[in-house]
């Protein structure tokens, strides 16, 4: 069903929106492109990463971020007259935020940055990874605390109206941001159990959703259900599914079936190709038909995996290919098609 690009979210009452996603669907990108969109409805947005790759940094075409909230871009305005949004950026890593949480519960300083440099504190976030997650999320959850004073925007002190998390891939993220069960085993009791406490309660909460992204392939939409499943299992609430990377439909069913059961005459491609000043050779004409097979087979596939997703139970988006890439210019098209289909 159409929306108006005026209309309003799926999601009014979220404020945080985790994006995961099978690796190679495109969920970084996802990630992005819905901080824009939110940032097109006049929000303060942060959006922040926890992977290491400074992919943000790369889409958005500016200089590697640094362990604080740096402001990125600005989202397109709805109307004219009306106000738009900014995103902001924070690249969280998890020695970085070792070392804020020993200096804010432990008053460990320099003695915290002398440990880094004797590798202290990369052994405890490898060795641990379930307070990795903690203090990961930990930092997204200060920047969700409401009324808190934080970024760099031009409302000195203004609360961000939401937060986008670049969060791990599918396969993990139900560990990830399930911290209190990935912890049991390490810290029963003191500041780092409290902490994945707290942080529990804003993720099992109405604030957040947990979006899943996928492209029309088996093994991504299998992924998903598996994390759909697995969200719901552990208490953490479930989103919407972007189906990503979509291609232009450019032949309709009729022609598809036609393609699909032989029935193309190629007599008729011959004079199709003369009337454009292409010789028709009978090589030619085999390998054109030969090529729409695959792609009728391609899209058979492709509407079976679509109907698997719809039967998923939650709100789905589609988001299509962009044949040059996605630049900047590129991820404000996407933005602009999650607000109109409503996902922002």
């Amino acid at each position: 069903m159409s929306r108006s690009p005026q209309a309003g979210s799926d999601w009014p009452g979220v404020d945080l929106h985790v994006v995961t996603g099978k690796g190679g669907t495109g969920k970084s990108t996802v990630a992005a492109a819905l901080a824009l969109a939110l940032a097109s409805r006049g929000r303060n947005v942060l959006l922040c990463e926890v992977e290491g790759r400074q992919g943000i940094a790369q889409m958005f075409d500016v200089p590697p971020l640094p362990y604080e909230e740096r402001r990125i871009a600005t989202g397109l305005p709805a109307a004219q007259g009306e106000r738009a949004g900014t995103v902001f950026a924070l690249h969280i890593d998890a020695e970085s935020a070792l070392l804020e949480y020993l200096a804010m519960y432990y008053k460990l300083g320099r003695a915290g940055r002398a440990l880094d440099r004797f590798g202290v504190i990369d052994f405890a976030t490898t060795i641990a990874p379930g307070v990795r997650d903690v203090l990961l999320t930990g930092k997204v959850y200060e920047a969700a605390k409401p009324g808190r004073k934080g970024g760099t925007s031009s409302k000195a002190g203004a609360a961000y109206d939401a937060i986008v998390l670049d969060a791990p891939p599918t396969g993990r993220i139900s560990q990830f941001l399930n911290v209190n069960s990935e912890l049991a085993g390490l810290a029963k009791v003191g500041p780092i159990k409290a902490q994945a406490d707290t942080v529990m309660t804003l993720f099992r909460s109405k604030r957040t959703a947990v979006h899943l992204v996928t492209v029309l392939e088996e093994m991504p939409v299998q992924e998903t259900a598996d994390g759909i499943g697995e969200l719901r299992q552990a208490g953490l609430p479930v989103g919407g599914v972007v189906v990503n990377l979509v291609r232009p439909r450019d032949l309709d069913d009729s022609q598809l079936d036609a393609i699909r059961t032989g029935s193309v005459d190629p007599t008729t491609i011959g004079a199709t190709l003369a009337k454009v000043g292409v010789e028709a050779e009978p090589e030619l004409v085999d390998a054109l038909l030969a090529e729409a097979a695959d792609h009728a087979e391609r899209r058979a596939l492709e509407d079976g995996q679509r109907t698997l997703v719809a039967e998923l139970g939650v709100p789905t988006y589609e988001l299509p290919r962009i044949a040059s890439g996605v630049d900047l210019a590129g991820l404000y098209e996407l933005a602009a098609t999650l607000k109109e289909q409503g996902l922002a």
